[in-house]
């Protein structure tokens, strides 16, 4: 009862202190300035955080250390900027971060961002602004730790449901490792439902090229898929394949943005499988509520297209309007769904409602920041 009562004391004595310097911070014209003035109590002098000794609270487990790059540069200037401009309850963490929104101006806490940024001093990183959302199919260039579960669903012909479980793990400033298991239900000709594993896939990912001032990104990737699926029956293509491929980032102008992806595969055994090659584009725009610190709506539209190297082949042509929406208030669980619609060859390949549910798993858990 006495330490929550002293902790009570302290946060009232806290945020007594912020709106008695409101006035005094009117006149703040450097990053640094407001630093000083208005975080330093709590985040230290370095952005380690003040020391145990000189705090009226007691540090929560979510305490930022801005000087620990794999922690600060992931995210972009939105996450921090919304936790300053509506404080730590705002993104789900501790009541403890107070809202500055009526303490600071607006050209203010973009310039303590800029301040802050400075505490991270390794280049290799790319700034969280280049974390573009994830369009259902085509890979982005940053790379995360995240988990997918993605879903195809044929809106037309046989009854099939193709679903995949993606983990990606971050390596260091640029690496992702990733693995894919995919399963399938179907119905064939409208007998009993039978399911199975699909080809199971690893990969590495490595950004070669990161530039905020340009807003742009660039990643050279490496897979190999396995024949784990029984091809007969349309759960793999029964032959081991590398893929290697390039993926861009772009950001543009009014919080649009771009992606861009192109590859090849290559089968061990070209007599069961033939080598392809395949490219595609997504276009899309993030709306944020609550002067853009709130809920994301990202509507995409993708373009995909793919060949097969042989004889004869065409390019098959497919477009996927879709839209990404965030779903916790931490931003770190998402959901997108879309169609992908043939373009051309429409008999083989029909129609499918995509859809896929993302946890960002370094932000926190999935009862987490709701």
């Amino acid at each position: 009862m006495i330490k929550r009562w002293a902790f009570g004391i302290s946060f009232i004595l806290l945020i007594a202190g912020i709106i008695l310097a409101q006035n005094s911070n009117t006149g703040l014209k450097s990053g640094a300035q407001v630093f000083h003035s208005a975080c330093i109590s709590c985040h230290g002098v370095d952005g380690r955080g003040a020391p145990d000794g000189t705090r009226r609270f007691e540090k929560p487990d979510t305490f930022p250390d801005f000087t620990d790059c794999v922690a600060t540069a992931r995210e972009s200037d939105d996450f921090w900027g919304a936790i300053i401009h509506n404080g730590g309850p705002g993104r789900a963490f501790s009541e403890i971060m107070p809202s500055f929104r009526d303490a600071l101006t607006g050209e203010q806490i973009k310039m303590v961002m800029g301040h802050l940024r400075q505490f991270c001093r390794e280049p290799a990183w790319p700034r969280g602004e280049m974390n573009l959302p994830r369009p259902l199919v085509t890979e982005k260039a940053f790379p995360e730790d995240e988990m997918v579960m993605d879903v195809a669903i044929n809106a037309e012909g046989d009854a099939d449901i193709n679903n995949k479980v993606v983990y990606e793990k971050r390596l260091g400033s640029r690496g992702q490792l990733d693995v894919v298991l995919p399963f399938k239900f179907q119905k064939p000709d409208g007998n009993n439902w039978d399911s199975g594993v699909g080809d199971l896939v690893a990969g590495y990912k490595h950004v070669l090229a990161s530039n905020l001032r340009s807003g742009s990104i660039f990643s050279l990737a490496g897979e190999a898929i396995f024949a784990t699926g029984n091809s007969d029956k349309g759960r793999g293509k029964g032959v081991t394949v590398f893929e290697g491929f390039a993926s861009y980032g772009q950001l543009l102008p009014k919080n649009s943005f771009l992606h861009f992806q192109s590859g090849i595969e290559l089968p061990t055994d070209t007599d069961r499988a033939n080598r392809a090659v395949f490219w595609r584009t997504v276009l899309g725009k993030t709306f944020a509520q609550d002067s853009g610190f709130g809920r994301q709506w990202s509507p995409m539209v993708e373009l995909l297209a793919d060949r097969e190297l042989a004889s004869g082949e065409r390019v098959n042509w497919d477009i996927v309007p879709q839209f990404q929406v965030t779903l916790s208030r931490r931003q770190h669980i998402r959901a997108n769904i879309g169609v992908r619609l043939p373009i051309n060859d429409f008999g083989p390949r029909t129609t499918q409602v995509l859809f896929y549910l993302m946890w960002d798993t370094f932000d926190g858990g999935l009862r987490d920041g709701w």
